[in-house]
């Protein structure tokens, strides 16, 4: 089963700086319940390519839900990335992107809870979503550490400005360059964060600082539950399903050859358990209970058939947008792209992989 996507189009383009421009999209009138979104969530947008037809990739949201103003995405030129270079030359105001419904799971619990953000480079896209909305909606403070090559490649410098002046109270920007500072090292961060132990952390940048500012959470004890980090998988396959390539077939944007069916599926394992399998899920708040779990189905499509609609966006293991929580039992993952160690030993599991493992398995999306 694909994912229904819509042909947006662009309002408006802004350059952020140099390498970055903030894209937005009107939100269409015949399915405005399709893109309610949460801050911190992410698009996942076509972008065409003479080689592979199109190039699915996820870019975060940087605009607020609050407001009820136009979807955007804030991308960041990088050396090596098509898309993002693709869409920081060509996109302009009236062109249209084909796009998948808003999903991802680096959104906050409360809006109202105290908040420790750490953005690195163009990791501020959500964590700016996130700030944004709660000022508005929330009461909790918010402290942001925002790492950056220099000052020109500061994105949103101005706007955090004059946040940070409009609620002096509870917004707190810090800067950090590395022209002037140098790398921020661990003990940095640990002596930035021990004032902040009982705040709820999200953190979103490169690979390197991700780890680095995870493993000071860790080190202080910060629970799971209240550490949270945005996860960067470019998209092998196409979850946009036939539409898509219908479209790019028609207008010629897709030089690729008709042989090419990309990357092929990983095989189905043999069944770990006989079956029928008794699945418990927590999701938005209610639970459901079902008995007849097939082994040989995956999570998310089981969910699905039942008319439970599970969060997803890739279906191929490649982002993390269908992650659960185990809270018993166990399943085996046919492929998996984006969690790590750390996340497997701390029960996260990606639904749309997911085959049961036990008799019994009970999950929260939560």
């Amino acid at each position: 089963m694909d994912i229904e996507s819509f042909l947006l189009t662009v309002v408006d383009v802004v350059d952020e700086t140099a390498d970055a421009r903030s894209v937005s999209f009107e939100v269409p009138a015949d399915a405005p319940e399709k893109f309610v979104y949460k801050p911190g969530q992410f698009l996942t947008v076509a972008v065409p390519s003479d080689q592979t037809g199109i190039a699915a990739r996820c870019y975060s949201l940087s605009s607020s839900p609050h407001d009820g103003g136009p979807l955007t995405v804030t991308v960041k030129r990088t050396a090596e990335g098509y898309a993002s270079n693709w869409i920081c030359e060509n996109l302009e105001v009236g062109d249209t992107l084909r796009v998948l419904p808003p999903s991802g799971i680096f959104t906050p619990a409360s809006l109202d809870a105290d908040l420790l953000l750490f953005a690195g480079g163009s990791g501020v896209t959500p964590i700016m979503s996130i700030t944004r909305t709660a000022l508005e909606e929330g009461t909790g403070r918010i402290v942001l550490f925002y790492a950056n090559r220099d000052e020109r490649s500061v994105i949103f410098a101005e706007e955090l400005t004059r946040l940070s002046a409009e609620h002096p109270d509870r917004l707190q920007v810090v800067h950090w360059l590395e022209s002037v500072q140098g790398l921020p090292s661990p003990e940095q961060i640990k002596a930035f964060v021990e004032p902040y132990v009982d705040y709820d952390a999200f953190v979103c940048g490169p690979a390197p600082y991700m780890k680095m500012v995870t493993t000071v959470l860790r080190e202080l004890e910060f629970p799971r539950q209240r550490r949270h980090q945005e996860k960067f998988v470019s998209l092998g396959g196409n979850p946009f399903g036939d539409i898509a390539e219908l479209e790019l077939a028609e207008s010629e944007i897709a030089a690729a050859e008709s042989d090419d069916e990309g990357p092929t599926a990983d095989e189905t394992p043999e069944p770990a358990v006989a079956g029928p399998v008794k699945l418990e899920v927590e999701l938005d708040g209610e639970d459901h209970t079902f008995d007849d779990w097939d082994p040989k189905v995956k999570l998310l499509d089981f969910l699905e058939s039942k008319g439970v609609k599970a969060p997803y966006s890739c279906r191929e293991g490649e982002c993390s947008a269908c992650a659960i929580r185990l809270l018993e039992g166990e399943v085996q993952m046919v492929h998996n792209d984006v969690l790590d160690s750390e996340d497997l030993a701390d029960g996260i599991r990606l639904g749309c992989q997911s085959l049961p493992a036990t008799d019994t398995v009970r999950v929260t999306y939560s």
